[in-house]
């Protein structure tokens, strides 16, 4: 019963907006793979990017791995799932271990890339807005971002927001 409500109301919806956020490889997954997949089902789909999210629209990708303050991180390793105590990220390098040992997960299972699912927004008309404001705040140049990004600013995102059917904050 409840599958054919949510999938009576998923039918009904026509748009989504997902104002993202965070600019590490972990956040990232979450905005471009549901931005993609309702692309992919027909939404016409609109994600802004605003303060540290706004690095995804960057040319050059250089995503951290964040493993302090995530408790719930279990990483699969010698045939079981091994936590990594939050003490562990305060030392130096393990933050970028982990991200190296979290990509090169992700390569082994066939994850698609952050740039590949990027590249599929685009491809799937996502509108992909980057914050004006963030943009000026942390110096970035619209020549620093990838093609095919408009720029915008809160009551861009509010305009799009009032009208769509999903609203997500990633």
């Amino acid at each position: 019963m409840l599958d054919e409500v949510a999938e009576g109301d998923l039918d009904n919806a026509k748009s989504m907006s997902i104002i993202v956020t965070k600019g590490s490889l972990d956040w990232a997954y979450p905005p471009f793979i549901l931005g993609t997949t309702a692309a992919a089902m027909d939404m016409k789909v609109t994600m802004f990017f605003t303060f540290y999210g706004l690095t995804l629209l960057k040319k050059k990708l250089n995503l951290k791995f964040t493993p302090l303050g995530n408790p719930a991180m279990e990483m699969p390793m010698m045939g079981g799932h091994m936590a990594m105590p939050n003490i562990l990220g305060v030392l130096p390098g393990v933050g970028s271990a982990a991200g190296t040992m979290m990509k090169n997960l992700m390569k082994k299972k066939g994850v698609a890339s952050i740039e590949d699912l990027r590249e599929a927004a685009v491809e799937t008309d996502v509108r992909m807005i980057a914050c004006q404001m963030t943009l000026d705040l942390f110096e970035y140049s619209e020549d620093d971002m990838i093609d095919g990004i408009e720029l915008g600013g809160a009551a861009t995102y509010m305009e799009v927001a009032s009208k769509s059917d999903i609203n997500l904050f990633i």
